[in-house]
């Protein structure tokens, strides 16, 4: 028995108890939070309550010292464990993330979501798409578990939409997801690589958030981040080969007035600098976030004139 489950198990009683405890731990072992959680005490609420067959939106206050079970314990204790010594992201262990409202299934087939796509569709991508009802087709591009094609179906109910990533792992994690929020209808995955295999189709809304991170940043990013997929975290061309390609062959996938959001994070920077002909409008969120732009199909019909395959 590791101290951490001797101490959970022998020495804490109510779920007060071991909240308090449990975060006191994760602040002194300097974990990192940016899976979801912005701080020690919500990664462990989020973990406890989980584990508890709680409610994880808040705080039970009715439940707050009531005397947990040695099995609950047991059970809290490992994954507490889990979390420090391993550094394994509080989704991971529960299997749970929660994006634009919603809960999804996660496992380390594929990233945590965390992207500020979320606020851009809870708004409706507002004002840059004025009526939501006249869209009708819309591709997640890199879709990974799904989150982003998901929740733009709930945002978007009169439209299809494509989940594509080249990950058969990752689009095993989509369907599960499709299938737990009901949407086997609205929702379809597609093996491709990039536009691949999505022939002339074409959207109203492109929306990606591909892998960006370039290879000197990959090296500095915390412990968590090794539990994550790195196909779906790095790529080459200090992280814009795939942004690239996205962008240059937008054009032929968008309808007249469909648009294109590309989410690149970090890699904004890097991203003016390589193509500085285009003048990518770079989005502002209220809740935090950076590194999105969108264009138009105009924007990525001129980007392909400037930058051919061969120019990349």
């Amino acid at each position: 028995m590791t101290t951490i489950e001797r101490t959970i198990i022998d020495e804490l009683h109510t779920l007060r108890d071991v909240l308090r405890w449990t975060t006191s731990q994760f602040n002194s072992a300097d974990l990192f939070y940016g899976h979801g959680n912005a701080d020690a005490f919500n990664d462990a609420l989020q973990l406890i309550l989980h584990s508890l067959h709680l409610p994880v939106t808040e705080f039970p206050e009715l439940f707050a010292d009531a005397r947990l079970t040695r099995a609950e314990k047991q059970t809290i204790a490992e994954l507490v464990d889990r979390r420090i010594t391993d550094r394994v992201p509080v989704p991971y262990l529960t299997h749970e993330a929660w994006f634009a409202g919603l809960p999804f299934y996660v496992d380390e087939r594929v990233l945590i979501p965390r992207s500020p796509f979320a606020e851009l569709i809870e708004q409706q991508f507002s004002p840059w798409v004025n009526n939501a009802d006249s869209v009708k087709s819309i591709v997640d591009m890199c879709t990974g578990g799904g989150c982003i094609a998901i929740a733009c179906a709930f945002a978007f109910p009169y439209a299809h939409v494509d989940a594509v990533d080249i990950s058969d792992d990752a689009l095993d994690v989509a369907n599960i997801n499709i299938t737990k929020h009901g949407l086997d209808d609205q929702v379809s995955t597609i093996q491709s690589d990039l536009w691949q295999a999505l022939d002339d189709q074409k959207y109203d809304l492109i929306v990606s958030n591909p892998p960006y991170v370039g290879a000197k940043e990959m090296a500095t990013l915390p412990a968590e981040y090794n539990h994550e997929p790195k196909s779906a975290l790095e790529a080459a061309d200090n992280g814009l080969a795939l942004v690239g390609q996205i962008v240059l062959n937008a054009a032929a996938h968008l309808t007249n007035s469909g648009l294109l959001f590309v989410e690149v994070g970090n890699s904004d920077l890097a991203t003016m600098e390589r193509w500085p002909d285009i003048d990518f409008l770079w989005l502002d969120f209220e809740h935090g976030g950076h590194g999105v732009f969108m264009l138009t199909k105009q924007q990525c019909i001129t980007f392909a004139k400037h930058y051919h395959p061969d120019a990349l």
